[in-house]
């Protein structure tokens, strides 16, 4: 297989973490998943067993164990700004450019 480039090695304290974050039922699922990657690739498993392992990407694995290891716990979590924007404004009014609700009739 591949030589890794980094080595992903997890704290005490991070570890207890990360289960936390596996045990939990209100952390999001994505990541949950992160954190399942990260404790397989800590005890030893490779990037492809691990990536199919949680259902991820090879690609998306070496990502996220990258992030964790330049960032810590904080890497992990969702960057701010992903996902869909809101298509109301938060505030009740109507969103520039839209005339609201169209009705036919």
């Amino acid at each position: 297989g591949r030589k890794k480039s980094f080595a992903v090695t997890v704290s005490d304290s991070q570890r207890t973490e990360l289960l936390r974050w596996l045990r939990s039922t209100t952390v999001a699922a994505g990541r949950a998943r992160r954190a399942r990657l990260i404790l397989l690739l800590d005890e030893g498993r490779t990037y492809a067993e691990a990536a199919q392992t949680v259902g991820l990407t090879l690609r998306n694995a070496r990502k996220w164990a990258l992030r964790f290891v330049q960032h810590g716990l904080t890497g992990l979590h969702d960057q701010p700004g992903r996902g869909r924007q809101p298509v109301f404004s938060p505030r009740g009014c109507t969103p520039s450019g839209q005339d609201g609700v169209r009705t036919t009739g």
